[in-house]
C-alpha cells in the first residue's frame, strides 16, 4: 500500500471525524459533555464509569505485560 494512499485515507476519516462532531456538537455547552445535562440514567452512567475504569486498567495492564512477554502481544 502507498503511502500517499495512507495519509490520504488519515486525512479522509479526520475530516468525517470533525464534520460529525460539527454537526453533532453545535448546541452544547460544558453542562452538556461534563454533566450530560442530567438527562442519563443511571445505568447508562453505571456503564460509562465501568468501561473507563477497564480502559485505563487495560492501557496500563497491556504495555507492562508487552514487556514482560519480550514485545509480543
Amino acid at each position: 500500500m502507498s503511502p500517499y494512499l495512507v495519509i490520504f485515507i488519515i486525512v479522509i476519516f479526520f475530516l468525517f471525524l470533525i464534520t460529525i462532531s460539527y454537526f453533532t456538537g453545535r448546541n452544547a455547552y460544558n453542562d452538556a459533555f461534563f454533566l450530560g445535562n442530567r438527562k442519563s440514567p443511571w445505568y447508562i452512567v453505571a456503564f460509562g464509569m465501568i468501561s473507563a475504569s477497564l480502559s485505563g486498567v487495560t492501557f496500563i495492564s497491556v504495555l507492562g505485560w508487552v514487556v514482560d512477554s519480550n514485545f509480543s502481544y
